[in-house]
């Protein structure tokens, strides 16, 4: 068996700070429960390990004592959480990634201009929620190309006549949203865009995997399911033709998929650690002669700087 380690792979530098926030965070107030508002990142295991060191996770901020330490997580909140944790009193830290705090800033902007944004991305995922949050009355949500043409069929003079600008969720399938952009540049051909909203990362892994699809026979993505960059990695070595498994730890692994004379390629998504790599690897070099190549399709060197808060 030959293994492709797909290089860039796992943590980006958005998952970087906000696991490094938290992490000072818990050693900074030993003394009181740290509470994350949703999961830190998507991933099972990492959210597992900080609930285990006493973190609490929690999806309103009902339940939070008033004066408690509470994180944003790096998906990013609304507004009107920003509001709620401001009336409890409570000690926040933003770990939002800063690419996902830029598309915040960009929707504040064009809706204070009179503008109305068409947003892709998925439904119900906390980014989405939390982006539409900013500009509630001036947002409408898109998945699809189908979706393209159900706001064409609608003759809705807003869209029309209005002006309008097309932001997106940071981990879609790059190809997938152009393909959704073109749909909308063709039926409005005013529409702005003002960029690529997909952030670095995602874009890397994603290219990664289609440039190693088309040598490998099968893949491995870990990953949760629950994470939308992850599922994106399995998609895109699918769509190359090979078999991919989205899997949260090696003891998923079902040796029954390879036969021991095929290339694997493994790779893991932007909030997937790195030890969950390395005992995949470890699974199938216990049970199959294999040889190993690390392949490199770019650098990465993004930093990000900790919340301000945790300086004080």
């Amino acid at each position: 068996m030959r293994i492709l380690l797909a290089n860039p792979r796992g943590f980006c530098a958005g998952v970087n700070r906000a696991l490094q926030s938290l992490r000072i965070a818990v050693s900074k107030f030993d003394n009181q429960t740290v509470y994350v508002y949703h999961e830190i990142v998507h991933n099972s295991c990492v959210v597992r390990h900080y609930a285990e060191m006493g973190v609490r996770f929690v999806q309103s901020l009902e339940a939070i004592p008033v004066g408690s330490v509470l994180m944003f997580s790096a998906h990013g909140v609304s507004p009107e959480v920003r509001r709620e944790a401001e009336r409890k009193s409570l000690q926040v830290i933003d770990a939002t990634c800063p690419l996902v705090s830029q598309v915040h800033r960009a929707v504040r902007r064009y809706a204070e201009q009179g503008c109305h944004v068409i947003y892709i991305g998925h439904p119900g995922h906390d980014e989405v929620v939390g982006t539409i949050g900013e500009a509630p009355g001036r947002i409408t949500l898109i998945s699809t190309e189908s979706d393209v043409r159900a706001l064409v069929e609608s003759r809705d003079p807003n869209y029309a006549e209005m002006r309008l600008a097309c932001l997106m969720q940071t981990t879609l399938s790059v190809s997938q949203t152009q393909r959704i952009v073109e749909s909308l540049q063709r039926h409005f051909p005013k529409i702005e865009i003002p960029g690529k909203d997909i952030c670095y990362a995602t874009q890397n892994r994603q290219e990664a995997v289609r440039q190693l699809a088309r040598r490998s026979d099968t893949a491995i993505v870990v990953g949760s399911a629950n994470s939308s960059n992850s599922r994106r990695l399995r998609e895109i070595a699918e769509e190359q033709g090979i078999i991919a498994r989205l899997i949260d730890g090696a003891d998923e692994i079902d040796l029954s998929w390879f036969t021991g004379r095929e290339t694997v390629m493994i790779t893991a998504g932007a909030s997937a650690p790195e030890y969950i790599v390395e005992a995949c690897v470890l699974r199938l070099k216990e049970n199959f002669d294999v040889r190993i190549e690390d392949v490199v399709t770019c650098e990465e060197h993004v930093v990000f700087p900790l919340p301000t808060s945790l300086n004080s």
